[in-house]
C-alpha cells in the first residue's frame, strides 16, 4: 500500500463538503508521509492491477532488483510480493548531497477474488519491471441467464 493511499480524500476525487476544510491538513499529510517513505528506509514498490475476462495482471516497478531478489507466493488466498532494495555503499571518499532513492525491504498484498486459479500462476520479470499473470477460471466467465415469465 502506498502511504499516500491512507489518506481518504485525494485531490481530483470526489470529496465531502467539510474535505476542503481539511484539504490543506491533508496535502501536508502527504508530503510529511512521502518524506517519510523517502527518509525512514520504507519502500512500497508502484503497482498496477488490470483485468481481463481471462485473467488478472499485476505489474509492480522494482527498479534496480533482480528476480533472485524478489519472491512471489500466495498466502491464505493472497498473491504476496515481497523483497529487498539494497542501499548502495560505493561511496567511498564522497559526500552525500542528495539522497532520494528508496532502499529497503518491502512487502506487499493483494486479496485474490473468487474465481482464480493460484496453480496457473505465472510471474515474470523485464528491465526491473515485476508481471505476475493470475489466470481466472471457467467458473468465473459471466453467463448470461434468461429470465422467463413463471407458470
Amino acid at each position: 500500500m502506498a502511504l499516500g493511499s491512507l489518506v481518504p480524500f485525494r485531490e481530483g476525487a470526489m470529496a465531502r463538503p467539510d474535505a476542503f476544510i481539511f484539504g490543506p491538513f491533508h496535502r501536508e499529510l502527504d508530503r510529511v508521509l512521502e518524506d517519510l517513505a523517502r527518509s525512514g528506509g520504507v519502500y512500497a514498490p508502484r503497482m498496477n492491477v488490470t483485468e481481463t475476462d481471462k485473467e488478472i495482471e499485476v505489474t509492480a516497478e522494482l527498479p534496480g532488483l533482480a528476480r533472485e531478489d524478489i519472491e512471489v507466493s500466495i498466502e491464505d488466498g493472497a498473491l504476496a510480493i515481497k523483497g529487498e532494495k539494497k542501499v548502495e555503499t560505493e561511496h567511498k571518499d564522497k559526500a552525500a548531497r542528495l539522497i532520494e532513492r528508496s532502499y529497503g525491504k518491502f512487502y506487499r498484498m493483494l486479496d485474490l477474488p473468487n474465481g482464480v486459479d493460484p496453480a496457473g500462476i505465472q510471474a515474470t520479470m523485464s528491465n526491473g519491471v515485476l508481471k505476475v499473470a493470475i489466470p481466472k477460471t471457467e467458473m468465473t466467465n459471466a453467463k448470461k441467464i434468461e429470465v422467463r415469465e413463471a407458470n
